[in-house]
């Protein structure tokens, strides 16, 4: 038996707090670059963004979070919401640059300079490559569901909220090489990000066909609870597992679905050539004129000099003929 409530009043007050709190900055830095630069953010994106911290309330602070130390299933239900839903919702509402400056702007204003340090950013671009992000969310996911990590989880209301966390920011991390939110957070080729999204599928696959084809259940904790929906233990668990299994598949498959689209989609032919007469573009920009002016008439008085040399040296030969 856990030792007490970890969902209590209180808890699911503050962590409501804070959600409406990030809400309500989000809102006002986009309504500030909305009227600043009318038409360069999109409203859909607010909306993902709101979405995303209704995902996150709905695993942290809804009823249905008091039940996670009842049922596995809705313990599942928490971690899709947190790792699966939440994150590229809230992803897709912060990729437009401006926006995006502004947010860190504001945040690196609040917190102080040492964010804008060189070792700071080095240790970001570290911990958003793709391969760490990869390792961070699928060791996030098996680590958390070892029965005796689990435990601890139920246990301590602590370490609840340290699960939890670690649920949306390794979901976050994990997201963000295939959401891009800034242009210059892909380490690897776009193509890669395929084969990124099917190895993630491996580490839930495992685990969920384990969840769904053992024959005992694997957290006897759940044994000792009241079943609320007249669900086994053993049931419950099948139920988790399947729930797991079904989900992450689908929204992977609509992921790779809508990556493989852009990839072929023929705009993308139109973004490379755009890129390259942006390339030469800066690089007239910043060639200087000047030099670019002694060469050009180094070279036309070299030629005029070659050219009425050999006119002479002709002009000669055909006297003495």
């Amino acid at each position: 038996m856990t030792s007490h409530i970890h969902h209590s009043a209180s808890e699911s007050f503050w962590v409501s707090t804070a959600l409406i709190v990030v809400a309500f900055v989000y809102l006002r830095s986009w309504l500030r670059v909305y009227r600043q630069d009318y038409g360069s953010v999109e409203g859909w994106r607010a909306g993902s963004f709101l979405l995303g911290l209704l995902f996150t309330w709905i695993a942290t602070a809804s009823p249905l979070s008091a039940l996670d130390h009842e049922m596995l299933t809705a313990h599942m239900i928490q971690h899709l919401l947190l790792m699966t839903l939440a994150p590229p919702f809230i992803l897709f509402g912060l990729p437009h640059k401006p926006l995006a400056q502004h947010l860190l702007l504001r945040f690196s204003q609040a917190v102080g300079h040492p964010l804008r340090s060189e070792p700071v950013q080095q240790f970001v671009n570290v911990v958003t490559h793709p391969a760490i992000c990869w390792l961070a969310a699928a060791g996030t996911l098996v680590v958390w569901h070892i029965p005796s990590v689990f435990m601890l989880g139920l246990r301590s209301q602590m370490w609840h909220g340290a699960e939890q966390t670690s649920f949306l920011a390794t979901g976050i991390l994990f997201w963000s090489p295939v959401v891009r939110p800034w242009q210059n957070s892909l380490k690897w080729p776009e193509s890669s990000i395929l084969l990124y999204l099917f190895l993630a599928t491996l580490p839930c696959d495992i685990l969920s066909g384990f969840l769904v084809f053992c024959d005992r259940v694997v957290y006897p904790v759940f044994l000792s609870f009241p079943r609320s929906f007249r669900f086994s233990a053993l049931e419950d668990q099948q139920c988790a597992g399947a729930l797991m299994w079904t989900c992450v598949t689908v929204v992977y498959l609509i992921a790779g679905a809508v990556f493989t689209a852009r990839l072929l989609s023929p705009h993308r032919s139109e973004e490379f050539v755009i890129r390259q007469s942006d390339a030469r573009h800066i690089a007239l920009r910043h060639t200087n004129p000047r030099r670019m002016e002694v060469v050009r008439n180094v070279t036309s008085g070299t030629i005029t000099e070659f050219s009425s040399h050999n006119f002479r040296r002709i002009l000669s030969g055909l006297g003495k003929w």
